[in-house]
């Protein structure tokens, strides 16, 4: 077994937080232009049928009617916990303290993740594997906090609500991840992707239903720039990104994987100057270099 086979989960998380990193602009973007409900339903919508096209060409089905109750019943469950509970209201979020500060929130998703797969997978991490994890951590929440002036105490430099939204997406993706491999077992993991994104579409139609926001969704079809930034965010993350994620927990453990994936905050740094003219500061940059070293953690 060669070193890139040897480490298919963790190369495949690697591939996720570069997914995830273009799809966090794309769906900022989408967001402040149309709302994060009518984002998160729209980005499913069309990740069913890029994803259903996929499957049909690699597997001759469009739909995943090969899946056992197993499957169905746990990785709807994660749908629900993941894509409607965790990316609704990390999508809240982004509008309120954007994407960068929100993907650095995210980073308790791995050791959240840890913990449930200690609970209900059986799973436990080796010493290495734990540092990595405390230094990826440690390194990518260097900037969340703001440097205190004399007599000023440390102090947290983004909104409250902005925090709270992120912690609860944080929480969904953590449990969504490990319910994801329980449900997955064999399964291939793009048709177990579908799977949580019908019940994804379900759980979403059903809110929006009830808050009877469907004239939104009708208005957003109608917004080239908006379309744009969903085709491209739905694209590299519903469909891509989420396939990614569970061939990742599929050959690695979801601690790992999630610890890797959290990588975004870094990597999402240079386009964030780029695109949307964001100062980094000393701090910030500090905080990448130490966090990609603790994912070197995971490789040795």
């Amino acid at each position: 077994m060669n070193y890139i086979t040897a480490h298919t989960g963790e190369f495949a998380a690697l591939a996720v937080a570069i997914f995830w990193t273009v799809t966090a602009l794309a769906f900022e973007s989408a967001s402040r232009k149309v709302g994060s409900l009518t984002v998160n339903i729209l980005r499913l919508g069309l990740a069913f049928f890029f994803i259903g096209f996929y499957t049909l060409i690699a597997r001759g089905h469009f739909l995943p009617v090969d899946a056992s109750t197993h499957n169905w019943i746990w990785l709807g469950l994660s749908g629900i916990v993941g894509l409607v509970l965790g990316d609704y209201f990390l999508f809240r979020s982004y509008p309120l303290i954007g994407s960068r500060f929100s993907m650095l929130i995210m980073t308790l998703a791995p050791p959240l993740a840890a913990v449930f797969g200690y609970f209900i997978l059986g799973e436990a991490l080796n010493i290495m594997q734990m540092a990595g994890m405390i230094i990826v951590i440690f390194g990518i929440s260097l900037a969340i906090f703001k440097k205190p002036v004399r007599g000023e105490r440390l102090s947290i430099k983004i909104a409250p609500a902005g925090l709270l939204f992120a912690f609860i997406g944080a929480l969904g993706q953590g449990l969504g991840i490990v319910l994801s491999k329980y449900g997955m077992e064999d399964y291939n993991a793009f048709a177990s992707t579908q799977i949580r994104i019908i019940a994804g579409i379900a759980g979403f139609a059903i809110i929006i239903t009830l808050l009877r926001r469907w004239g939104n969704v009708a208005a957003a079809l109608k917004n080239p720039p908006a379309m744009k930034a969903l085709l491209l965010g739905a694209f590299f993350g519903p469909f891509l990104g989420i396939s990614f994620s569970l061939l990742s927990v599929k050959h690695t453990q979801a601690g790992i994987a999630s610890t890797i994936m959290a990588i975004v905050p870094v990597l999402i740094l240079a386009p964030s100057v780029w695109i949307y003219k964001e100062k980094i500061t000393a701090v910030e940059v500090a905080g990448a270099v130490i966090s990609v070293a603790g994912v070197a953690f995971f490789f040795i």
